[in-house]
């Protein structure tokens, strides 16, 4: 193969990998580093949070290669999906069953320095996830809860890393994801809503109907509500709560851009989701750091 048709190729593999749209990784980077940050009450082992950011990236990706070998028959009737290079036959599904294969693989590797049988096994449970979360969209009337769990479960896997067990505020905090999830997603849903009436997938945009941007505020004040919950056990200060009022406003502002159920805007409100998960991060850090400074 000579370096033209190599370069290609790589191209086809990133796009599948969707490395060319960064806010799924920014998704699931920040409860990451929530976790971190928590479980290692502000300062974390650097070593760990290399791992994690790698891991994290090299999950996310091999999540999309499934994600687009299930819908390979939906995304073509799909505006949005219909390019994507499964669904446009541009890579074979032996090539995206290989790349998932291989992505799973140096995700796992990345875990076995902290010889834990706790990390492995939350490990396997977290390739469980990211394998089954598509095909929920044939028969769960929110799929939105299950991916949530899914991009969440870096949350309990960070505390095992750190703590070697997975306490109480771990579950919480990946509960708060789950609702910041159906949040996010569902918006992300509302602007296929159309197309997966027509195919039949089920989202949790078609399951709330017309009261899809209620639940999607409530979503929000769930995830904030429980995120302090976790920091109150903590006695974090008012540096933390400021994050939340902050990420409060933008879900405020989220609502402006929903209320009409239009394209553009709710898509604008999905990716605008990382200044709500780094704003939580900013609340986390910046806490700590009042306390412990740079020691």
């Amino acid at each position: 193969m000579n370096a033209s048709l190599l370069r290609e190729r790589l191209d086809l593999y990133e796009k599948l990998m969707r490395l060319d749209k960064p806010i799924g990784i920014l998704l699931l980077l920040w409860p990451t580093f929530w976790a971190l940050w928590l479980s290692a009450l502000g300062r974390p082992n650097w070593v760990v949070v290399w791992i994690f950011l790698l891991g994290t990236v090299l999950m996310r990706s091999a999540g999309c290669v499934i994600n687009d070998f299930a819908d390979r028959d939906f995304d073509p009737h799909v505006a949005r999906t219909k390019e994507r290079p499964l669904a446009a036959g541009t890579v074979s599904v032996k090539e995206a069953m290989l790349l998932f294969a291989a992505l799973s693989f140096c995700s796992f590797l990345l875990i076995l320095p902290f010889k834990s049988w706790l990390m492995i096994g939350l490990s396997v449970a977290a390739l469980f996830l990211a394998a089954s979360y598509p095909f929920t969209k044939r028969f769960f009337a929110i799929p939105q809860a299950y991916l949530g769990i899914a991009f969440g479960f870096g949350i309990p896997m960070a505390y095992a890393a750190q703590l070697g067990s997975v306490p109480a505020e771990a579950w919480w905090l990946l509960l708060a994801n789950v609702f910041w999830a159906i949040a996010y997603d569902t918006e992300y849903a509302m602007v296929d809503r159309p197309d997966d009436l027509k195919i039949g997938i089920k989202t949790s945009a078609i399951t709330f109907g017309s009261y899809d941007v209620v639940a999607v505020m409530f979503c929000y004040a769930a995830t904030l509500g429980l995120i302090a919950r976790v920091g109150y056990g903590l006695h974090l200060g008012w540096l933390f709560y400021a994050g939340l009022v902050v990420s409060a406003g933008i879900a405020v502002y989220h609502y402006t851009l929903i209320r009409g159920r239009e394209a553009a805007p709710c898509f604008k409100a999905f990716l605008h989701n990382n200044w709500i998960g780094a704003a939580i991060f900013a609340g986390i850090a910046l806490d700590f750091l009042r306390h412990t400074g740079f020691r």
